[in-house]
């Protein structure tokens, strides 16, 4: 019973957040920008520690806000550069936007009182600690958000597999870029709080790497994803609870082995939807 009342509502959170990032992994391996999560919550990162030079706390509506604004406009910029930079690839926009924002960070946190621990928090957030109010505020929010995506499913997931046949076929690709790297960013500033960076960024990406080994296509690729992303966070929030360790940075751990684990296992023939 004690078990169940910790982990409870840490457990719902994850899987709220396995559901969607599940899905938005998988047209990140096929955009081929594996780190634009991390970026993207970088720049959420910058945007709410920008809020403690002016007294905005960390966990409030203002700082949410801001941390929005930045992450929006780093989406802005995100579109933008596949259409505008090609000789340049987007990974390397993505990581310079990266460090850009991590080093702004760490700068505005060295003036800021408690500005270290704020800057880990946002790295391994407070999954242990998240309510039962923020798992259906967040379920509500990305239900709308998954509706959203799968109403344009077809469109996105062209623009991710052949963005030339799309350009072809008349679509505005920097629209509906944006309109990805919109609703990423809305994702990804809403987890952060709940999650941190760091396991954020392995929901996105670790369950789609495991459907990729498993040769997973169509509707099966994001069944295995999910399953995998809900079943290594149930272990890892076990073993954190059971060795009394950080949760976050156990499931991420977990979560990464069970990937090891499973990637030395033989490869299936590739699976049609």
């Amino acid at each position: 019973m004690e078990l169940l009342r910790i982990m409870a509502a840490p457990f719902a959170a994850s899987v709220v957040l396995v559901l969607i990032h599940a899905y938005l992994g998988g047209h990140v391996l096929q955009r081929g920008v594996i780190f634009v999560d991390l970026a993207m919550a970088q720049f959420a990162a910058l945007g709410a520690t920008a809020g403690l030079l002016f007294g905005v706390e960390l966990e409030s509506r203002p700082a949410y806000f801001l941390g929005l604004a930045a992450s929006l406009g780093a989406a802005g910029l995100f579109a933008l550069s596949r259409q505008h930079l090609r000789r340049v690839p987007q990974e390397a926009v993505i990581g310079i936007a990266y460090v850009f924002a991590s080093s702004a960070a760490l700068i505005i946190a060295a003036r800021s009182p408690h500005g270290a621990e704020h800057v880990e928090q946002m790295l391994v957030g407070a999954l242990l600690w998240v309510s039962w109010q923020e798992v259906l505020k967040t379920a509500l929010l990305y239900g709308l958000l998954g509706a959203l995506l799968w109403r344009v499913h077809g469109p996105l997931a062209q623009l991710s597999a052949d963005p030339e046949g799309a350009r072809r076929a008349g679509r505005r690709l920097a629209l509906w870029d944006f309109l990805f790297y919109a609703v990423f960013a809305l994702v990804v500033t809403s987890s952060v709080r709940i999650a941190g960076v760091l396991l954020v960024f392995s929901f996105l990406i670790v369950p789609s790497v495991f459907s990729a080994l498993r040769g997973a296509q169509g509707a099966r690729r994001l069944g295995y994803a999910w399953s995998f992303g809900i079943a290594t966070s149930l272990a890892g929030m076990l073993v954190s609870y059971w060795l009394d360790l950080p949760t976050g940075a156990t499931v991420v751990v977990v979560m990464g082995l069970a990937l090891f684990a499973t990637s030395l296992l033989p490869a299936p023939r590739a699976q049609s939807s």
